[in-house]
Formats: C-alpha cells, structure tokens, sequence
C-alpha cells in the first residue's frame, strides 16, 4: 500500500537516499571489475566496506559516483537554484583536484566545459554509459514534487558528459522512481512505473535478468531493477546488487539511493555508516535536506 509522509519522513528519506548512495558507492567500489565467481571466491558473499580493489581505497571510501553525486548538489545549493554553469564548475573543480577515478565520458564532457565553456556535449552513440545516472539524485531531491523539472533538469545535467538517448531515459527514470519512493509509493507502485517505462524502453527489460553488471547504462538498470525488487530489505538489496560484480561501484551507488528513498534511515545498517568519512557524511546529509526542503518550499 502507499503511505503519506510527512514533511519531516520526506527529508529523512531524502538524506538516506543520499547516504545510501555513499554506502552501495563504499561498499561495490573494491569489487568493481570483478565477476560474480571472482567475488564468491574471494570473499563468499561480499557484506562489509573491506577496502581495497583497483583504486586501493581505504574501507568506506566512495569514488566517483558519490563524488559527482556531491558536485551536483553543491552546485544547485550553493547558486541557491538550478545553474548549469555553477553545476559544470564544480564538476571541474573536482577534475582538476585529481580524483581517484573519473570515466573517460565524463572526463571529456568536462574537459570540454573546462576548456571551451561546452555545456552541452554532441549526441554521441558510443555514449550510453551509466555516468549521467549515477549522479542525478541531488537533481530528483531538488525537483521533487514537479515531474517536468525532473525530465529538464536531468538531461541537462546528463549532456555536460552523456548525450544519448537510453542515458537521457534511465536518468529520467531513476529521478521519478525517486519521487516515487520519498512520497510514500508501494513497491509494487514503483514495479508497475519501471513496467510502463520498459514498454518505452524495451531495452531495459530485466525480467528474466541476464547477469550483466557492466558500465553500459542498460545493464546497469537492469542490474539495479532486479536487485531492488527481488529484495525486501535496503541491507539485502545493497549487497545482492555489488556482488553482481561488474560496475559494482555504480549499480551499488544507485541501487543504495533507490533503497534509502524507499526504506528510509532506520534501515541503513549502522556498522556501514560508521564506515563513511565523517565530513563526507555530513555534507551529504546536509545537501540532502538543503535539496529537498527547497523543492517542498517552491
């Protein structure tokens, strides 16, 4: 059944979707690469933020999905309303202070705005990586409540890096199921938008799932709709999401948000947030209220 939330349940999924996507970024990032028989090998079933992987990070650090997910945030925060400019420049400010890991789409989406003021990259076929998803939450909590903005403003922060048609659909769609899950929508709720939005969009059919975790946006979703819905727990489907192996850090980081919206703070289990950078976690608490009360103001 759906629920109506109040004010103060709405910004406390807000903050843990933010936060959930911290923690599937913690928790998949040192399995990122790997294959499904590579992680049971190693580690059974991968539960705890071990550290780690091909970016030897400490345990609980995030990458990029978290890092992006922030430069958006600060961006709309900080000019206090939707700048594509202010968005793009913290984008570059991040680039330039060398982070851990940047894909090679986004990376040159904003090299381009670096060196040539580009806000909006060609369309490009090659481009249907997960990038633009995996960094739009900040933009659902700020346009909860007007579906239009949501489309809008996806795709516009999409296009600084990814500019093609099935990245342009799954963001959009990420962001609505966002909506959906902060507002108190059922799970079978949010199963029947994701069925509507694959009779669009038969790519990103899951059902039966054909075990493809990669960077490509299509088996990202895929990966992250199966999980999410085959789960009845933010810890279960977290965990069944990274050991999909693949893009771990990715399907972990959008999955983790999708089920902090939906399961809300009390289900996030304590011992991964512990794990989180104290300032990381505080800023992505802070922005996540910000967002979202400025949404439920306008």
């Amino acid at each position: 059944m759906d629920h109506d939330f109040s004010p103060q349940d709405i910004i406390s999924r807000a903050r843990a979707a933010f936060v959930g996507l911290a923690i599937g970024d913690a928790l998949g990032a040192p399995v990122e690469f790997m294959t499904r028989g590579e992680i049971k090998t190693k580690y059974g079933v991968l539960k705890e933020m071990v550290g780690g992987g091909w970016l030897r990070l400490k345990p609980g650090q995030v990458t990029d999905d978290t890092e992006m997910s922030l430069c958006i945030a600060r961006g709309i925060v900080g000019a206090g309303t939707w700048s594509l400019e202010a968005i793009a420049g913290n984008l570059a400010a991040w680039l330039k202070g060398k982070p851990i890991d940047v894909g090679d789409t986004c990376r040159r989406g904003v090299r381009n705005f670096m060196l040539r003021g580009i806000l909006e990259t060609p369309p490009n076929e090659w481009d249907g990586g997960n990038g633009a998803a995996m960094r739009t939450l900040p933009v659902a909590l700020y346009t909860l409540g007007d579906e239009e903005l949501l489309r809008n403003y996806s795709v516009q922060q999409a296009h600084i890096t990814h500019n093609h048609a099935l990245s342009d659909a799954a963001t959009v769609h990420f962001g609505k199921l966002i909506h959906l899950a902060l507002t108190g929508r059922s799970l079978s709720g949010l199963r029947r938008e994701t069925e509507d939005f694959i009779a669009r969009f038969p790519n990103f059919g899951f059902d039966p799932y054909k075990g493809l975790a990669t960077g490509y946006v299509v088996d990202t979703m895929q990966t992250v709709f199966h999980c999410f819905f085959r789960t009845r727990s933010f810890e279960a489907c977290v965990i069944e999401t990274v050991n999909q192996g693949g893009d771990a850090d990715t399907t972990g980081a959008i999955a983790g948000a999708l089920a902090g919206a939906y399961y809300g703070e009390k289900e996030i289990p304590q011992r991964w947030r512990k794990k989180l950078d104290k300032k990381v976690l505080a800023e992505i608490e802070e922005l996540a209220e910000r967002l979202v009360v400025t949404a439920m103001e306008r």
